[in-house]
């Protein structure tokens, strides 16, 4: 699990981790664990939550949340 990918994402739609977890109702620190990779298995609420907060689809969190840097930034050969 790469939760950088969220991280990333929360970025790029210009929302602190503070305006997440207020629309989210998940913890500023468990947001902030998933984020850094301590919390490896959010659950499916959790992720829904997030998702609705973020205006995407619950798959598409889960799939960031499966890409690797390396499948991101593939290396050449």
């Amino acid at each position: 699990m790469n939760g950088g990918n969220i991280r990333e994402l929360r970025k790029k739609k210009r929302m602190s981790l503070d305006q997440l977890s207020d629309l989210s109702g998940v913890s500023k620190s468990y947001i902030s664990y998933i984020e850094r990779g301590l919390q490896t298995n959010p659950s499916l609420s959790v992720l829904g939550k997030m998702a609705k907060a973020l205006d995407v689809e619950l798959i598409y969190l889960i799939k960031i949340l499966d890409t690797s840097e390396e499948e991101k930034y593939p290396t050449s050969v």
